[in-house]
């Protein structure tokens, strides 16, 4: 009887459960109309069925004749091959769809009879290999934009619009360190377009809509959240993606992300993707960034970045702690380039940059993305730490050479202790390309197994200023960090110079 009773406790349980579930779903089934006159049914409260956050098909509907299908040819022996990046990890793909690569049910083949943009000079030979990738019209006169891998080495280039029409393409320019490139066609009636959305405004949860041509199935809706903001995954000095979990695969390279009012707010560029396919983690370009790269391709064919003209390292905590720095932030400047920006504008080895026009730099790689951003000839101003205060410098930007990187990275290794000094002659000066006027004292020997062996110290190399003061004989050197150690401090900062240049490193203080 017990267990009768249980039985039917748990069937009425049940019971009730899955009635709650109807009534949240909306689920009305034979006489449900009579249902609101049972007394039974007043016990269970009816919720509304959950409501999209937008009408996505109204949106699909709008921009979809504006997005497009790159198609492209090379001929001879080599494939078209997706770049990889120093740096780029094994799993992160940029998802170019080309020949070689196709998995999409019985390797289905795409050809390419020859039309589109063939670059001057090319000749057919070999094999001739295909693929394809998106884009999308950002003006009614045929400017179209993609990524760089899908274009790179090809030789025919031309795109398809949604109703099926082809439209042989040039390409105006490309940059390969944010992987976007320029297309222009010509067309005998005004194109649809798409307008540039705001992706600074977008919030982790902020819904997004992609679209594009995935194993060449044709064009493809699909939709997700941001998942991430300012993502950094190595394939570039300039690194800051949205991380978005709309499912994008191969073919939808150059494709867009749109917000839920239909603007552009990425250029979808890369997926994490251990299997080859999507697994939810992909990687679009911020709108805030392509919008200006493309403007200056359009303007030039080229982009023309800012270059201050610093050598920087990163802000370990040890280093933060011997500036006193209440955290590890900022770019330390490890050296200034001569004839330089930076150096004109009174940047000095030693400081910190914090921020750029406003904007903080919280980490390294932050600087050369907001100095590349601005134009050459404007005046930036640049707050950085010197000596423990906050200053802000006016600098005229430069303009950065095509081989430049708006700054450079110096190198990571750190110094420590277990070292023997000895005084820097001429010879160890010309060595080092160092003056007179610069000081130094030689390491003249480190000690295996020591601090310093473990840090990457090495004899040849010269100390040059300890705690922000310069240092001529091993006499200064030992005295600077007497009185740290004397203040208690758990680490001081030298500045250290070597056959890879100068650097800044954080020398723990070992306690008596």
């Amino acid at each position: 009887m017990n267990k009768f009773k249980q039985n039917l406790a748990v069937s009425i349980g049940i019971l009730v459960v899955a009635g709650a579930a109807a009534g949240f779903f909306g689920f009305q089934g034979p006489g449900a109309n009579a249902a609101a006159t049972e007394p039974a049914a007043k016990a269970v409260r009816q919720l509304p069925l959950p409501a999209m956050p937008v009408r996505i098909a109204d949106i699909v509907a709008r921009v979809s004749p504006a997005v497009v299908t790159v198609n492209v040819a090379k001929n001879g022996e080599a494939t078209l091959e997706r770049p990889q990046a120093p740096g780029f990890e094994e799993f992160f793909e940029r998802f170019f769809d080309d020949q070689s690569r196709k998995r999409f049910q019985g390797e289905r083949r795409h050809r390419f009879q020859g039309e589109g943009h063939r670059r001057p000079g090319a000749r057919p030979h070999g094999p001739r290999s295909v693929g394809l990738g998106s884009g999308f019209i950002i003006d009614k006169a045929g400017y179209i934009v993609t990524n760089n891998h899908v274009i790179e080495g090809a030789d025919d280039i031309s795109v398809t619009l949604k109703g099926g029409r082809k439209l042989d393409a040039r390409l105006v320019g490309a940059d390969a360190k944010t992987d976007l490139a320029l297309l222009k066609v010509t067309s005998d009636t005004d194109l649809p377009s798409l307008n540039w959305g705001r992706s600074e405004n977008m919030r982790v949860g902020d819904w997004v809509i992609t679209l594009g041509n995935p194993f060449g199935v044709g064009l493809t809706a699909t939709t997700g959240i941001v998942s991430a903001r300012h993502r950094n995954i190595g394939s570039g000095p300039f690194d800051d993606f949205l991380q978005i979990d709309a499912a994008i695969n191969r073919g939808n390279s150059g494709g867009p992300a749109f917000d839920t009012e239909g603007n552009v707010i990425g250029v979808n560029t890369a997926i994490f993707s251990p299997s080859g396919g999507n697994v939810g983690i992909g990687f679009a370009i911020p709108s805030s960034m392509a919008k200006s790269i493309i403007d200056d391709l359009r303007t030039g064919g080229r982009v023309a970045r800012g270059w201050l003209g610093v050598q920087v390292q990163t802000v370990t905590p040890a280093i933060a702690e011997s500036l006193q720095l209440d955290k590890p932030k900022g770019a330390l400047v490890a050296d200034v380039s001569e004839a330089s920006p930076a150096l004109s504008g009174g940047i000095r080895r030693g400081d910190v940059i914090l921020g750029v026009d406003g904007k903080p730099v919280t980490a390294m790689r932050d600087l050369p993305r907001l100095i590349a951003a601005i134009k050459a000839g404007d005046v930036a101003q640049i707050e950085i730490l010197r000596a423990g205060k906050a200053i802000t410098m006016a600098v005229r930007i430069g303009a950065a050479r095509s081989a430049d990187v708006a700054l450079t990275a110096a190198p990571e290794d750190e110094n420590v202790a277990g070292m023997k000094l000895a005084d820097l002659d001429d010879a160890g000066r010309r060595r080092l390309n160092l003056n007179k006027a610069e000081g130094g004292v030689l390491i003249a020997d480190v000690a295996q197994s020591s601090p310093a062996a473990r840090l990457g110290l090495a004899p040849g190399d010269a100390i040059l200023a300890v705690a922000g003061t310069k240092v001529s004989s091993a006499r200064d050197v030992r005295r600077l960090l007497g009185a740290a150690r004397d203040a208690e401090r758990r680490s001081v900062l030298l500045l250290v110079a070597g056959r890879r240049g100068a650097r800044f490193v954080a020398l723990p203080m070992k306690r008596a």
